[in-house]
């Protein structure tokens, strides 16, 4: 039926009348009064309907830049004055004319004054280690630690008297995640909370109540970039919001016994430091008993 009634429409806009059979239903009653009009209108010829229909369609919207042509043509009555008594290139020749505004000669076109296309922003580099010690002090380390820089860290947190419950799992996370996935518009924000959201993951399915950072640093050219990503000013990190201890590279104490002997007295302090805070009172130690 659908399809009829448009077919009937298309013919009447084309001119064309339309014959539509008329059929008796079987078993009805005849029509009483007939609501026919006995003298149907004329119908407007297809082509002034169309015509209509042209007449009736708003104007075009005119573009920014002809609006700033016309407003930049467009000048006071003393201007036009001025330009009608000199002799420069924007005075009218005949009257009634309009005066030609003179070009400027700095003006350059569009193409020309248009900037290059900037360079898309790379994302920042860099991998480090990650382990909690007791679910209470966060360690990080930059790059990946080897067998050797493991053992050490171990040796050097029972000689400050720093004896984790359970020995600590290593994590290495390498920034960016995934390599031209999106589109870099901040690359230092974007590595902050990167890392950020790395850290409360491991929170959050370890439950650790982190309570301060050890921050061992490195020695090659991702030691400012991890900085600048931990964003360590005043002895706190605002990107983890966590204290900030910062030793040296675990590398530099391998073969270094002068290293080793300096870093002692601050190894005794953080020894003192951690016993400040009884192990019974950490909620992973709640749980062993």
């Amino acid at each position: 039926m659908t399809q009829e009634v448009i077919r009937r429409h298309y013919l009447d806009a084309m001119g064309i009348t339309a014959w539509v059979a008329k059929y008796q239903l079987p078993n009805a009653l005849p029509t009483e009064a007939c609501e026919w009009e006995e003298s149907a209108p004329t119908p407007t010829p297809p082509r002034e309907r169309l015509q209509a229909l042209l007449d009736d369609a708003p104007a075009p919207r005119r573009a920014a830049s002809e609006l700033s042509a016309t407003s930049d043509v467009t000048a006071s009555p003393s201007a036009i004055r001025a330009l009608l008594t000199s002799d420069q290139p924007g005075q009218a020749k005949h009257a009634g004319e309009p005066p030609v505004p003179a070009a400027s000669p700095d003006s350059q076109p569009a193409e020309a004054v248009a900037a290059p296309d900037a360079a898309p922003a790379q994302p920042l580099v860099f991998s480090l280690s990650c382990l909690c010690v007791d679910g209470r002090w966060l360690v990080l380390h930059a790059g990946e630690m080897g067998t050797s820089e493991q053992q050490l860290l171990i040796n050097l947190l029972y000689a400050a008297g720093i004896q984790p419950s359970i020995a600590p799992s290593i994590t290495h996370f390498t920034w960016p995640q995934m390599t031209n996935a999106f589109a870099v518009e901040d690359p230092l924000d974007e590595a902050r909370e990167g890392l950020a959201a790395f850290v409360a993951g491991r929170v959050n399915r370890q439950g650790w109540q982190l309570e301060r950072l050890l921050w061992w640093g490195a020695l090659d050219a991702d030691q400012g970039t991890l900085d600048r990503v931990l964003n360590v000013t005043g002895g706190q990190s605002h990107t983890l919001s966590l204290p900030v201890w910062q030793g040296p590279a675990l590398a530099s104490l391998l073969d270094s016994a002068s290293n080793k002997r300096d870093l002692w007295p601050t190894l005794q302090l953080l020894g003192q430091q951690w016993a400040s805070v009884s192990p019974a009172d950490t909620p992973q130690a709640a749980d062993d008993h």
